[in-house]
């Protein structure tokens, strides 16, 4: 017997039986239960409203309209038994068990770990594996089974992998708030680079964004500092003065305390990148997961 039929009244749950068999000796085959058990739970309901629930045939039991409309909220009752009894099961999953996520590390920083604890005040009992790497490795994480989340910058469709949530990720100027350009509405890349600048290596998305707007203007870029880490590019720009781009996603908790500011920057192709959550296109994902991942995509979407 499953778990939902314990939710239901013993007596809607033999009638609902009668009801789909057509007989009470075939509903008592289908229960295992004795036949005169059956009839005596169907007489008490009758007793009970007052009313024949069936006309009594040679062929078998027919439900009187009084029984039809008792069979709809019976038939109700069990479906909202089962979605009980499924939401539970749900919820006890969520108690335990480990998500694992791949990122890359502009959203290992701050974004991350802190979804990640967030989590855990509601759900003490879940794990989390966070595997930090670029763009490219993230996708590879998520296919080869080492994560079941994937979180990065877009390049390209990858055949098996599923795009769960995708948003659009604009580059930006990062600046501390007493930098030259800091009262700007927006910046363009020539003003930029009169300015010392930290930049992440030409290898990576934003930069190869930047590099190819530069190149369409003849821009030269000469970073005072290059850094795949981006922290170290947020905390140099935060002691030296010197200007960074970047996704407002991952600046978004420095800009929140007052320690860094963000420009648009106002030349074309500057919102080319989107923010992905992937997933394997084949696999439904475990509750722990499942519900992690809506966390994840409301706080990437500022909720």
């Amino acid at each position: 017997m499953s778990s939902a039929n314990h939710l239901q009244d013993t007596a809607l749950r033999y009638f609902l039986e009668v009801v789909q068999s057509g007989s009470v000796s075939l509903a008592s085959q289908r229960l295992h239960v004795a036949m005169s058990a059956i009839s005596r739970q169907i007489g008490g309901l009758e007793a009970h409203i007052g009313t024949p629930l069936f006309e009594r045939h040679a062929r078998g039991m027919v439900p009187t309209p009084a029984g039809d409309i008792l069979a709809r909220h019976a038939r109700r009752i069990g479906l909202e038994a089962e979605q009980a009894v499924e939401a539970i099961r749900a919820l006890h999953s969520l108690q335990s068990g480990a998500v694992r996520i791949a990122t890359s590390d502009a959203f290992a920083n701050e974004l991350v770990p802190d979804v990640c604890a967030q989590f855990q005040r509601d759900f003490p009992g879940v794990r989390f594996e966070v595997l930090v790497s670029s763009t490219s490795q993230v996708s590879r994480h998520v296919l080869m089974g080492d994560a079941e989340i994937g979180l990065c910058f877009s390049l390209a469709p990858v055949p098996g992998l599923r795009v769960v949530h995708r948003q659009s990720a604009p580059v930006v100027a990062v600046l501390p708030p007493g930098h030259a350009l800091a009262r700007r509405r927006s910046i363009s890349l020539a003003e930029l680079t009169r300015h010392p600048l930290a930049l992440p290596p030409a290898e990576t998305a934003v930069r190869q964004v930047i590099d190819m707007a530069c190149a369409r203007q003849d821009l030269e870029l000469n970073p005072v500092l290059v850094s795949n880490h981006v922290k170290t590019l947020l905390k140099y720009v935060m002691h030296s003065g010197a200007a960074s781009v970047s996704s407002e996603v991952s600046v978004r908790h420095l800009v929140a305390s007052g320690e860094l500011i963000v420009k648009p920057l106002s030349d074309a192709g500057m919102d080319v990148r989107d923010i992905e959550v992937q997933a394997l296109a084949d696999r439904s994902p475990q509750p722990a997961t499942a519900a992690f991942q809506e966390l994840l995509i409301a706080r990437l979407q500022g909720a």
